[in-house]
């Protein structure tokens, strides 16, 4: 099945810049001008990965990924924004983009990453896949559900960003397991790239913050020395 990407972008020679490489891999590529036609289309239509403009006519790029975030957790955005300021690209990360480019960029690099946002999709289901199936998962008082794409704290549910909820059920679906950083890049953003560390490390803190009664000396994501990040096993949590 061939992907289909969203690019909502103002700069018409950006759009067909993309277009170009996009339709030599066989990727199917529509497009909106304007903030409100590109939610519009992002809301109606299914999508593979939305790549988003911080700053558009009518509706900011802001405002669209908090509004899609609302219907839809688990597709990947891609923000493009033509400022600097570090705070701008956190807010995006934390308002659920998965990824970010700043203006100006290689086209060799925003398309590598649109390739790995899109790889991403089908590796963290790949690494999902357990010979069991299971689709619910329970350890101690946090409850997840793999196929709605829930979580539940002591019978609270548990607001989580798509990428929060790929680590999360990674993890859960191996306890134990130890996890490079490179290793969770890989496999939940789609990239191997040297020096994007803190990504996993700001998202890992962002899901602590979220999941544990304390952050600094976590129940269920434990941090092994040297190597990376891994999930209590079930005796360590008395389950």
């Amino acid at each position: 099945m061939n992907k289909k990407v969203l690019i909502i972008e103002d700069d018409r020679d950006i759009i067909d810049l993309i277009a170009i490489h996009l339709n030599d891999l066989g990727i199917e590529l529509d497009w909106a001008v304007d903030g409100v036609e590109g939610l519009k289309k992002a809301l109606s239509s299914d999508y593979h990965l939305i790549i988003l403009d911080l700053m558009l006519p009518e509706l900011d790029g802001i405002e669209i990924c908090k509004r899609i975030r609302e219907k839809n957790k688990a597709l990947p955005i891609l923000m493009l924004t033509s400022k600097s300021d570090e705070m701008d690209k956190i807010l995006g990360l934390e308002l659920g983009a998965n990824d970010y480019v700043t203006k100006p960029f290689s086209i060799r690099e925003l398309i590598a990453r649109i390739k790995a946002n899109l790889r991403s999709i089908d590796a963290v289901k790949k690494e999902l896949i357990e010979p069991d199936d299971r689709n619910e998962l329970a350890y101690d008082d946090l409850y997840i559900n793999l196929e709605k794409r829930k979580v539940m704290l002591a019978g609270t549910k548990i607001d989580l960003t798509a990428k929060e909820f790929d680590l999360l059920s990674l993890f859960a679906l191996h306890p134990g397991r130890s996890y490079t950083r490179e290793e969770l890049l890989n496999t939940v953003w789609g990239y191997q790239f040297v020096g994007y560390d803190h990504t996993v490390n700001s998202h890992i803190n962002r899901l602590r913050s979220k999941i544990e009664d304390n952050p600094a000396d976590p129940k269920f994501i434990k941090t092994v020395w040297g190597i990376g990040y891994r999930f209590a096993e079930h005796e360590e949590l008395g389950a």
